[in-house]
């Protein structure tokens, strides 16, 4: 079976689909190689949509894949970095990717499941999707995951989540900032939205995301500074000029990506 099912819309957004529904889309090894291979070659679309096939939006890690990792001579310990290692590869090339990634939850998304989510730009999910942490559960702190979610979520939601495991559900997540919409359609709510993304300046974008990354962690003066570069930048662009102009003489501006 592929792992993953992709494909590049006319409007320039690619969407990139979880495919392993009997095992809940767990983040086997191979699952994680073949989406960290997806997210680069994506790299050229204007948007992105990441979403996924069956009942479950992503179950986390393949538990039994980590378990039969167990019999090996060091106990697993190599092929468990290996995987943090490509799982953490993974959620760094969504967060960082050159244009916005929107996740499309339509059933449960949980461990790194809601990790995966939480990494991506927006979010729009099912009434019926749900996230949470559960590893306490079962004696294995989401430790990775809780990096993804800290940045999303305030403090106390964040340790809620992670101390109790609790699922929670799709306006619950709405509320605490951790999905953008709930909408009863969440792959064409989120398809929709990519096509307004897509239809802007994809340089503009581009740049926009690149600028927001690079002052997001900065001191106040330290953002503002850098943020002020990448305007500089941004008003030197033809787009910028085109797009100054259309406004001005109320008319549709004509992207040429530069």
């Amino acid at each position: 079976m592929t792992l993953l099912l992709q494909e590049r819309l006319p409007n320039g957004v690619a969407t990139i689909a979880l495919n392993r529904p009997a095992a809940r889309n767990a983040l086997s090894l191979e699952m994680l190689e073949a989406l960290s291979a997806a997210l680069a070659d994506a790299r050229g679309a204007r948007c992105v949509v990441l979403m996924a096939e069956g009942p479950a939006f992503c179950a986390g890690h393949d538990l039994r894949e980590l378990t039969a990792a167990r019999v090996q001579t060091d106990g697993g310990r190599g092929f468990f970095a290996r995987t943090m290692a490509a799982c953490s590869a993974v959620m760094r090339a969504v967060a960082e990717h050159p244009v916005p990634v929107i996740a499309a939850v339509e059933g449960v998304a949980t461990a790194a499941g809601c990790q995966l989510v939480a990494s991506c730009d927006l979010a729009v999910a099912a009434p019926a999707a749900a996230f949470c942490t559960p590893g306490v559960d079962i004696g294995l702190f989401c430790s990775t995951p809780a990096v993804a979610l800290s940045r999303n979520v305030p403090r106390k939601r964040a340790m809620e989540m992670l101390l109790t495991g609790r699922m929670v559900p799709a306006t619950e997540a709405l509320a605490m900032g951790l999905i953008n919409q709930v909408a009863p359609d969440a792959r064409a709510a989120a398809l929709a939205l990519a096509a307004g993304i897509a239809g802007r300046s994809a340089r503009t974008i581009r740049m926009g995301k690149a600028g927001f990354l690079a002052q997001e962690h900065h001191a106040l003066q330290q953002a503002y500074d850098i943020a002020s570069a990448v305007m500089v930048d941004n008003l030197m662009a033809e787009d910028a000029r085109e797009g100054i102009d259309a406004f001005l003489n109320k008319r549709p501006g004509k992207w040429q990506d530069r």
